[in-house]
């Protein structure tokens, strides 16, 4: 239970403290006074958005502080989050100046994440702006799933639901992926074509531009073939003749003297070698050959490897090479993002058979528990003055799975006899409103193992007899569990185990709102105001000593 509350630096509060206890805690106040400061506050510790215009100086920050009492069953929320457990466990907000907040719980920094679940956990605060609720479809399941035996199963099969969208969009992309690659393959598949076709592994370029330049300049490289070897081999005035008789005198001094032999051996070596290439020189000469195949053969292949240059902007086949093998990488990708889908689509499948059979179980659990939540809400409403009202639910099949089964929901309500029972939201009226809400909240407590309920104004719109019944359920409700109501109205003033009151002081030239606890004596005055207003009679005084009884 909320055992103890500390606002500092907030809105209209300085420094405000109070020490709440079990049973019906009940705060009252004038309109304005800073009830709905309190209860903003409070929202910072459920992990709600915090804003720097709530600071009050701006020179210092803003803390908020909840203190609760709690069991056993926490314990392992506080190791799964490796946080020191305490039975009076502390959870503070802290806004700074420069709008950033922190969150902590014992003293322990914390995400607001981890914050927010916690409190989730202790703490529910219904305002008197929340009775839409009633027409919110969320809401409706929720009420219903609280009376059945779906509490777990609804948690799990929502986790599971919102994995399978999860996939299903990832499988949405992953197809525009597809579509959008299918778009651009044909055109990426032509241009691998084009590359695998010239064997670019193989492709020799310089080769192919030597016997390109070969077969073009034939006839040139003919003639100079052959008159080197006309010069070299002519009779008598040829080169290799004047080297032979070179030769021959080179011979014969190295047999008058062995200082010669040496160079006359390489002479002989060179001139063999050098006889050996004129012959080569003619031989090339007479086996060179044009074919005007090969010469188109290879004009095509080297062009085309310069069409390939410029069109993808390189210089060199090994930069081909890569670019090929870059489009197979790819095409692999592509082959891979098929079988991605594929495997995605039978994920898909099996979570979608898991959620259906979920989902028929949610949908019976509720039917089973419709009757009784119907009984039990009528019956309340019997108690709170709208005696011929009846209350529905309809469960409609839908034929797609959603955040809640595969069924629509629908409350209906008629507040008096002879009429038929319409959608709650065009049927209530405002005072209505409270009395079923109400309704359903002590429901919903019942079923819930939340330990602190708080009714900001749920009885507004009610008097008299109403009212009392109202304060009735109240009492009834913090039988099980700490309900802390914010009223206007006497009758539930006086069921209150404890009694506060929130009041704006001036101190300094400066409005500052607070809250005090009541004595009985203090209760009573309080009480004999709500029924009388400013100045208290003595009938308000009698009346509330007997509301008080």
């Amino acid at each position: 239970m909320l055992s103890r509350i500390f606002i500092q630096n907030f809105a209209l509060i300085d420094s405000l403290e109070i020490t709440l206890n079990k049973g019906l805690q009940v705060i009252t106040g004038e309109t304005g006074a800073g009830k709905s400061i309190i209860l903003g506050a409070l929202r910072l510790i459920l992990g709600e958005r915090a804003d720097v215009k709530s600071i009050q100086s701006s020179e210092t920050k803003s803390v908020v502080e909840a203190e609760f009492i709690v069991n056993d069953h926490f314990k392992s929320f506080f190791e799964e989050n490796d946080l020191d457990f305490d039975i009076n466990t502390v959870i503070r907000r802290e806004i700074l100046p420069t709008g950033k907040s922190r969150a902590f719980i014992n003293d322990v920094p914390v995400t607001l994440e981890t914050l927010k679940i916690l409190s989730l956990k202790l703490i529910d605060i219904h305002s008197q702006f929340e009775t839409s609720n009633l027409f919110d479809e969320e809401y409706q399941f929720k009420m219903i799933d609280g009376l059945s035996k779906n509490k777990t199963l609804i948690f799990n099969y929502q986790e599971d639901f919102f994995a399978y969208k999860k996939l299903v969009k990832e499988l949405a992309d992953y197809k525009i992926q597809l579509s959008e690659g299918n778009k651009e393959n044909d055109y990426k598949n032509f241009l691998l074509e084009e590359l695998t076709e010239l064997n670019l592994d193989e492709f020799d370029l310089e080769d192919i531009q030597n016997q390109l330049s070969r077969q073009e300049n034939s006839e040139t490289i003919v003639e100079n073939l052959s008159l080197i070897f006309t010069k070299m081999d002519q009779e008598e005035i040829g080169v290799l003749d004047s080297l032979l008789d070179i030769k021959n005198k080179l011979a014969k001094v190295a047999a008058l003297s062995h200082q010669y032999s040496k160079l006359n051996q390489r002479f002989e070596e060179n001139f063999v070698e050098l006889k050996d290439l004129v012959f080569d020189l003619q031989n090339e000469a007479e086996n060179m050959e044009t074919n005007p195949e090969t010469l188109v053969d290879l004009t095509v292949q080297l062009n085309k490897m310069n069409a390939l240059f410029l069109k993808h902007k390189v210089n060199s086949v090994a930069e081909l090479i890569e670019m090929r093998d870059q489009l197979e990488r790819e095409q692999t990708g592509f082959a891979d993002l098929e079988n991605v889908i594929s495997k995605l689509e039978k994920k898909i499948e099996t979570a979608s058979e898991k959620l259906e059979k979920t989902a028929a179980i949610l949908s019976e659990n509720r039917k089973k528990s419709i009757p009784n939540f119907v009984k039990k809400t009528e019956q309340l409403l019997h108690q709170l003055g709208l005696e011929k009202a009846k209350i529905e639910i309809q469960l409609t099949h839908l034929e797609n799975l959603t955040a809640f089964g595969k069924e629509h929901i629908q409350l209906l309500f008629q507040a008096n006899s002879g009429f038929p029972l319409k959608p709650i939201q065009t049927a209530i009226s405002g005072g209505e409103r409270s009395r079923v809400m109400l309704s359903i909240k002590k429901l919903m407590a019942e079923n819930a193992e939340l330990p602190t309920l708080i009714l900001d104004e749920i009885d507004t719109g009610v008097s008299g007899k109403v009212a009392e019944e109202m304060g009735n359920v109240m009492k009834e409700m913090s039988e099980n569990m700490q309900l802390i109501v914010i009223t206007h109205l006497a009758q539930v003033a006086a069921k209150g185990n404890n009694n506060y009151k929130v009041l704006k002081r001036e101190i300094s030239g400066k409005t500052q709102s607070t809250i005090i606890p009541l004595d009985q004596e203090e209760k009573l005055q309080e009480i004999a105001q709500l029924l009388s207003g400013s100045k208290i009679t003595d009938a308000a005084i009698s009346q509330a000593k007997e509301l008080m009884k």
